[in-house]
């Protein structure tokens, strides 16, 4: 079973011509990597890409077709980590445990994530496309919906658990550390209690 990329892309053209796409992608994306350990993902701009790489900046557009798509490009490698640790990985992440302890991993995992990865995350957000649409963003949601339905909730576990993925949208979480100084243990305890209380009313009572 293969991973799903933070994004779509297609290949095309002459065995020579995806190699050269390739180096030269590599080149764009070892500039990109360069630049945000000098100034940050927000300093990065198309300009100063194609400045540090020696192309175009419409070269720099054809191949990622906006700066948000560049941000998931460089995302794409943390991603399929992430999508391998809760689809194959060791419980409770993985698979194996109970589906409550399951969620409770998955949105501990998710929050180390975005700290870790934030602002990038929160840059490829900022997306011509619907940013629910992609690929992994699909793959998250139906993730979260598969545990709710294996625990036990069939009141409307879909839309459930789209409620339960803005909780853990990048650019809410960000802000809650940074403006409020909310630290990763409360934002965790605060997924925890919550999805508990999800399942529970499944069950007809609130777990503790």
């Amino acid at each position: 079973m293969s991973l799903i990329p933070i994004r779509s892309g297609s290949a095309s053209g002459s065995g020579q011509e995806r190699r050269d796409a390739a180096r030269n992608r590599e080149l764009l994306l070892c500039a990109a990597r360069q630049l945000i350990e000098e100034c940050g993902a927000d300093g990065l701009t198309m300009d100063k890409l194609a400045e540090r790489a020696g192309v175009g900046k419409g070269t720099v557009f054809r191949r990622f077709g906006s700066r948000a798509g560049l941000m998931m490009t460089l995302l794409s490698d943390a991603e399929a980590e992430f999508q391998g640790r809760f689809m194959f990985g060791p419980p409770p992440l993985g698979p194996g445990a109970p589906p409550l302890e399951r969620l409770i991993a998955f949105g501990a995992g998710r929050i180390g994530y975005v700290l870790e990865y934030g602002d990038l995350a929160r840059a490829a957000d900022h997306s011509v496309y619907n940013k629910f649409e992609v690929p992994a963003a699909v793959l998250w949601h139906r993730h979260i919906e598969h545990l709710l339905r294996a625990a036990g909730f069939d009141a409307d576990p879909w839309l459930m658990a789209m409620s339960l993925s803005a909780t853990l949208d990048p650019e809410r979480l960000l802000h809650a550390v940074r403006v409020h100084g909310v630290s990763p243990e409360r934002l965790e305890e605060s997924w925890r209690q919550l999805v508990t209380r999800v399942v529970g009313s499944a069950e007809g009572g609130i777990p503790e």
